[in-house]
């Protein structure tokens, strides 16, 4: 498989309805999903990740924690920083054909907002004291023919302060949080039919 990080032109080369609707947002992050799948495996794709079927490793479940306290700490996630309080929705953006077409799910842990699903896309938001931040999964056709997962993080910075602590988090996303988190999607994809509706 091709190496997990990619450049930012593999996201901005895809006809993906989130530049139309996020183009102020910057893109940090993109990375191939071991996914290998068909045309119309994206919805298995999300249900996993909402579900949870990856859980997090110790050494994320230790940075969210900190990430927690310090949050705490610093009032970034209190009720009046996030998404339809700090800021507005991108839902308030979607054109009428994503606005009435399916939502999609949440993600209870971060707190990611669905904002919309098709049949190749999923984008979903959360915010905080620091940033307004977009995770979106693509549906993509890779070099062999089939199809996988595409993640990009898109994120508008709150100021001096989000743009610090983006600067700062950097070396940890990286190194630790998504390099976690590509393995754990790649377990489980990888599992027997039964085992996932076992969870």
């Amino acid at each position: 498989m091709e190496r997990p990080r990619l450049p930012i032109a593999a996201h901005a080369a895809q006809s993906w309805r989130i530049h139309e609707i996020a183009p102020d947002f910057r893109v940090e992050d993109v990375w191939a999903l071991p996914t290998p799948g068909g045309p119309s495996d994206l919805p298995r794709l999300v249900a996993q990740l909402v579900a949870g079927l990856g859980k997090p490793s110790g050494a994320n479940r230790a940075l969210f924690a900190a990430r927690e306290r310090l949050g705490a700490l610093a009032g970034w996630d209190r009720p009046g920083t996030g998404v339809g309080a700090r800021v507005r929705s991108l839902r308030d953006r979607l054109p009428a054909d994503l606005r009435d077409g399916p939502r999609g799910p949440d993600l209870p842990r971060p707190p990611f907002r669905s904002i919309y699903l098709t049949d190749i896309e999923w984008a979903a938001e959360l915010a905080n004291g620091t940033v307004h931040a977009v995770m979106h999964i693509g549906w993509v056709r890779d070099a062999d023919g089939g199809h996988r997962g595409q993640m990009a993080v898109l994120a508008k910075p709150n100021g001096l302060l989000g743009r610090s602590y983006m600067a700062a988090i950097t070396p940890f996303r990286r190194l630790v949080v998504y390099p976690a988190l590509v393995r754990s999607i790649d377990r489980s994809w990888r599992l027997p039919a039964a085992d996932r509706a076992d969870g």
